[in-house]
Order: structure tokens, then sequence, then C-alpha cells
């Protein structure tokens, strides 16, 4: 594919990282429309959007040393380098962290919770579609090998270079996969906020529908993690946060959210 947008010989501007960059300014407009447009304050959203990037970046980064610990530890793959600034990390343990991050915030800043988590969902989820498209790009978090008439066989050096995805090798393209459905959930969650709902179940919607996603890629995506019953780390996450959104989407008690005035923006 194209992991280098730009590339001089002694410097080079990584694909994913405009397109990562592109994906939080879309996700940022996003959300600050939503949260005018329910009265919220935008410069405490905007802010809370950059603590939550910074922790969702940082935790990402986070879970992909726990789970490959043995090979960090083991010189295999290196802490320090371009190959591990340039991988997207491990999207679940970043929306851990993003969310605690948010509680701790929104708490501190009196931005009601589960509102303001709302107002973040389609965002996240559009966010999260076009970065989806810069790991294809770069060439990370592909697939595994198919026969599929949609198979993707990457064979630019460069990718294998920076990411160690095979080359001449037809591969399930997951990211595209995670993209497209991500797109499609951004869809869902732009419909449903912009109807009466209750408070929490934008997000919680967003967690489930993610969650599900997540949980079947997995199966086609090429990962070393070890197997626990059958399933890999990141599926037993996702089980747990869809079970987590579930409980958002029914929860009893749950104030009901009317629908925007025809002329809000």
């Amino acid at each position: 594919m194209l992991p280098k947008l730009i590339d001089t010989g002694t410097f080079f501007l990584p694909t994913y990282g405009v397109l990562v960059a592109t994906a939080f300014l879309v996700a940022i407009w996003v959300t600050t429309r939503l949260a005018r447009r329910d009265g919220l304050d935008a410069q405490k959203v905007t802010d809370l959007a950059l603590y939550c990037a910074a922790g969702g970046m940082l935790g990402a980064k986070l879970f992909m040393f726990l789970f490959d610990w043995r090979k960090y530890l083991s010189g295999e793959y290196r802490l320090f380098s371009i190959d591990t600034l340039m991988a997207a990390g491990v999207f679940q343990g970043g929306l851990i962290v993003a969310v605690l991050v948010a509680i701790w915030f929104m708490r501190s800043n009196g931005l009601p919770g589960l509102r303001t988590s709302d107002v973040f969902a389609p965002g996240l989820a559009i966010g999260h579609g076009i970065g989806r498209l810069g790991c294809f790009a770069a060439g990370c978090c592909w697939g595994d090998k198919c026969d599929l008439p949609w198979a993707v066989t990457f064979r630019n050096p460069q990718a294998t270079e920076l990411t160690g995805v095979p080359l001449g090798v037809p591969l399930h393209p997951t990211q595209l996969y995670e993209s497209f459905a991500e797109l499609a959930i951004f869809g869902v969650l732009w419909l449903l906020i912009h109807k009466p709902h209750r408070e929490g179940s934008v997000l919680g919607t967003y967690m489930v529908l993610y969650s599900t996603v997540r949980f079947l890629v997995e199966f086609v995506r090429n990962h070393e993690q070890s197997l626990i019953m059958g399933l890999s780390l990141t599926q037993w996450i996702s089980l747990g946060t869809l079970m987590a959104g579930l409980w958002l989407i029914l929860r009893p008690g749950a104030v009901k959210v009317p629908s925007p005035p025809a002329t809000a923006v």
C-alpha cells in the first residue's frame, strides 16, 4: 500500500500519521457540533477530547506492551523504535484509559457524564473508521491468509519494513472490515442521537456494536496473543465492553433526552 505519503530519503511523512491526525480533527468537529447542540460547554468538551486523545494513545501503547511483554523483554521487539511508534496499539486499551481520563475530567469540570459521553460516541466512531484506513495504508493490523475475492496483497517493501506485514500473500483486509463497520456505526449513532434517547444509550450502542465487530474480526486477524479458553485477550475485553454497553442501554432509571430543536446545529 502506501506507508509513506512523502519520502525524501532523509525524511518521510507516514500516511498513518496523516490519517490519524485527520481522524482526530474530524472527530473533534463532530463532537463539538453535537456538544453545542446539547448546550454543553464546547471549550470544555474540546479540552476533554485532547485529554482523552492523550490518554487513549497512552493506553493503546500500554496494552500493546502488556500483550507482547515477552517479546519486548527478549529484544525481539524494540521499545523505542519507529516500528513501535507506527504501531496502532490495542484500541480497547486506549478506550479503557480514555474512559478513566474522561471520568476524572468531567467530574473535575462539572460536565454531565452520560450526556457528554453520548456526544463523544459518534465522533469516536468516525475517527476510528478513518484511523483504520491509516492502518491499511501502513500495513499494520493485517489479517490471516485467505483466498476470498476481496483479499488484499501487500507488495510495498516499505510496509513490511515498518510493520512486518508479509508481502505477496493474499490476506483478509481486517483494517477495512473495521473501518467500514465503524463508518456504518457512525451512521447509526448519528441517527440515534438526533432522536429521543436515554442518557448513556448512544455510548452504550457504540460499545455494543464495535465490541461485536472487533470480537468477530479477531477470528480472521493475524496476532500472536495466547488464547484463553479459545479466545484472545482482545476478544475477552470485547465481551466485557459489550456487557457494559448493554448495561448503559438497558439500565433502569435512565433520564430520557428529547430530540433537539430542528434549528440546532
